[in-house]
């Protein structure tokens, strides 16, 4: 059989990578250069030329990873040769990765698109510059959703494998493939439920607590604080993200917390929470405002394992030169409180206040069950998909 199809391969169009069988990528995808108005006129029309060749009866349509609001240059130019150009986002709050909804929507598309009876639809991916983290994400979990491949350590690594290492780092700060191989996991479960997509309830994230500190300035321990970004529960028309916590920058709020004293420390948040949410945990600088990443995290509260999240040192979103400030005990726990009934406390940020640290010859309180890494709960069962 295989050598039967390698009898009948068609090489693809140039300027195309062949993914799987008529899903293709753009090889500019693969390159931080601009090109200019005239000059991707010239690329995409040779292309469209190419296509149409190579599939004579085929309708072809482009999925496009844009920068910013603005109408694509894509788009304007593959609609002089009635192809479909939809486009989405790049990332959700920094984060290469998109609302678990817009993923259910582009897999829903996609998979539509190639399995129409009676067609060959062919399939094309491009992003413009910055977008090649979210699009190997995409095509991982395309992949994995159409049951091509089943691990999503190694899809989303060959993914990747297509562009030179160097671009990655180049326009993502800290390394998202945690945070992604978490959301590939969810579309794993996808194969095993019936009802996907999950239902959102609410739940009160409590605090976040941090077990063998990371090491920042020098110094063996961080002066943490947390941000917290997601939909906003109480506006469910709106499904925009926003900054639903933030410590404030003061002394009365934030402490110096050294590794050789502390055995933990807690943060407390008290923040309801929906959805998609990225949680930020930043050190702030002797002067309380230059500011520096420790890691990120970005999770979906139907997934999360028993009202706590747990992830380990490989299991965050950290920059890249970053990996030595963490001990390989490091341990970073998410709490939350249950779902409608949780009761958030009537007080402000400015007003509160975190817990002194845990030192070193106190009971140490056992950590929760790990949210990541753990077999994934089933979801809630959830209306038919949009």
């Amino acid at each position: 059989m295989s050598l039967f199809r390698r009898f009948f391969y068609k090489k693809p169009p140039d300027h195309l990578l062949e993914i799987s069988e008529r899903l293709y990528v753009f090889d500019s995808c693969f390159s931080s250069n601009v090109m200019g108005e005239d000059e991707c006129k010239l690329y995409l029309g040779s292309i469209v030329a190419q296509l149409q060749d190579h599939f004579p009866d085929a309708s072809f349509m482009v999925f496009n990873f844009r920068e910013g609001d603005q109408r694509s240059q894509i788009s304007d130019v593959l609609s002089q040769y009635d192809m479909t150009v939809m486009d989405y986002p790049q990332q959700y709050e920094s984060c290469p990765l998109l609302p678990l909804e817009m993923i259910h929507h582009f897999l829903k598309s996609c998979e539509s698109w190639l399995s129409l009876e009676g067609q060959q639809n062919v399939l094309l991916m491009h992003c413009e510059r910055g977008g090649w983290p979210v699009l190997a994400f995409m095509l991982s979990g395309l992949l994995l959703y159409r049951k091509q491949y089943q691990d999503e350590q190694k899809t989303l690594e060959m993914i990747y494998k297509q562009a030179p290492k160097e671009l990655l780092h180049l326009l993502s700060p800290l390394n998202p493939q945690p945070s992604q191989l978490r959301y590939l996991q969810y579309i794993s479960r996808r194969n095993l439920v019936s009802d996907w997509l999950p239902s959102d309830t609410p739940l009160l994230l409590d605090c976040l607590i941090l077990r063998d500190l990371p090491h920042f300035e020098g110094r063996e321990g961080c002066r943490p604080i947390v941000r917290v970004y997601g939909q906003d529960p109480k506006v469910k028309a709106n499904r925009s993200s926003v900054v639903l916590f933030s410590t404030p920058k003061t002394e009365k709020h934030t402490r110096l917390n050294q590794h050789e004293e502390c055995i933990l420390v807690k943060l407390d948040i008290q923040c309801r929470v929906q959805g998609d949410v990225v949680l930020e945990c930043i050190h702030l600088h002797d002067d309380l405002v230059s500011e520096e990443m420790i890691f990120r995290v970005m999770f979906h509260t139907a997934f999360v394992l028993g009202n706590v999240l747990v992830v380990q040192r490989d299991e965050i979103d950290t920059l890249w030169d970053a990996k030595d400030q963490f001990p390989k005990e490091f341990m970073a726990e998410v709490h939350f409180s249950g779902g409608d009934d949780a009761m958030v406390p009537t007080m402000h940020a400015e007003t509160s206040t975190d817990p002194p640290p845990m030192r070193r010859g106190a009971p140490i309180p056992p950590p929760g069950r790990r949210g990541h890494g753990a077999p994934l709960p089933p979801p809630p069962s959830a209306g038919p998909p949009p």
